[in-house]
């Protein structure tokens, strides 16, 4: 048996599949010479759009940026609270302290780990303006219910699907349910650009204009500033590379899935590892696959054993971090998102593993 690791995640295997395509895309952005908000971001914007099922894309430096731009949008800021979740990529949080809100936190779903709608009910004050879910790691919220929520108390919602490109609810991708969504394309993502890059999408046509405008200095008009914006554009060259992944994205996920398949039948008869919930009416996108483990530390071991790499995603909630410990609401009451935390685990996953390589973590698997 080959010694060498089996990795959690493998960007540069990923670029290198697309390789002969993405340095024609390269070529093609060098040669124009129009290397910022050009043909190649309007073009990515429009067949993004059009993947996900919306009327507009609007390309972004970043999904942080992503996040804070819908925000200030929508004309949330100082004194203005949004609820979201504590098992996430800081990003989120941070975006919304970004634009002058106050993040506050609710539980999760034990099954799913995405945030629960009943412990966001919970949180809801006179403040609170938003809700920014988390699709986390490819599974999609409870849409109807986050839906029903932001109708009942007039609240906006902000999907971010930073973690779950591709992921479906009743056949519709997720990005679509909400006022607006966010995107990251940083290169681990079920659509990674090879840097940074972020999208948003919407329906409605002036919050879209509204969003291009504030990307850019506030520009409605070149070099003149109808509003207070800044500087956050997905450059040319990552927009060229998204459109060439964009292509292949639909079997990149077809791929994880496949994946997703034989951990599970991996994990049937093991007890003491629960391979990850898929609700009815929802496709999961596995951006990563995570188990729950009775004894993480002892599997991860285990997997090490066998030269095959995991991971903690992440090692520690937001909000006992340093820099949110003890100063967010909510984050005194999160019993689920504890428990989550200490025994969450991520294995291997990315379309480009091998059949030898998936075998072994299966293998792994089953022996523990």
């Amino acid at each position: 048996m080959s010694n060498n690791p089996v990795l959690v995640a493998n960007p540069g295997a990923h670029t290198a599949a697309y390789r002969p395509e993405i340095d024609a895309a390269i070529k093609r952005v060098l040669d124009s010479g129009w290397y910022i908000l050009g043909k190649e971001v309007e073009g990515f914007e429009k067949e993004f759009a059009s993947y996900i099922g919306t009327q507009h894309c609007v390309g972004v430096a970043n999904g942080t940026d992503a996040i804070a731009i819908i925000l200030q949008a929508a004309g949330i800021g100082l004194g203005d609270e949004v609820i979201t979740t504590s098992h996430s990529a800081v990003a989120t949080t941070a975006a919304i302290e970004q634009v002058g809100a106050t993040p506050v936190f609710a539980d999760i779903d034990p099954e799913t780990f995405t945030l629960d709608p009943v412990s966001v009910e919970s949180r809801i004050s006179s403040k609170t303006k938003a809700l920014a879910p988390v699709h986390i790691y490819g599974h999609p919220v409870d849409i109807p219910a986050f839906q029903k929520i932001a109708l009942e108390k007039d609240l906006f919602l902000l999907e971010d699907c930073a973690q779950a490109h591709g992921a479906k609810f009743k056949g519709n991708s997720i990005g679509r349910f909400g006022h607006a969504a966010s995107y990251s394309f940083y290169p681990t993502k079920n659509l990674g650009a090879i840097g940074d890059g972020g999208g948003i999408t919407t329906d409605v046509d002036t919050f879209a204009e509204e969003m291009k405008a504030l990307r850019q200095y506030g520009w409605k008009e070149r070099y003149v500033s109808s509003i207070g914006g800044v500087n956050s554009r997905l450059d040319e060259l990552q927009a060229a590379i998204l459109r060439v992944k964009l292509k292949g994205l639909h079997k990149d996920i077809a791929r994880r899935q496949e994946i997703a398949a034989r951990y599970n039948e991996a994990l049937e008869n093991q007890e003491s590892i629960l391979a990850p919930k898929v609700k009815a009416d929802y496709e999961h996108a596995y951006h990563l696959y995570v188990v729950l483990a009775e004894d993480r530390q002892k599997l991860e071991q285990h997997l090490k054993a066998e030269s095959i790499n995991s991971t903690y995603h992440y090692p520690l909630a937001i909000h006992q971090q340093s820099a949110y410990a003890q100063r967010i609401r909510g984050g005194d009451d999160l019993p689920v998102t504890e428990h989550v935390y200490k025994n969450v685990l991520s294995l291997p996953m990315y379309p480009e593993l091998t059949e030898k390589e998936i075998a072994r973590v299966c293998k792994a698997l089953e022996s523990f």
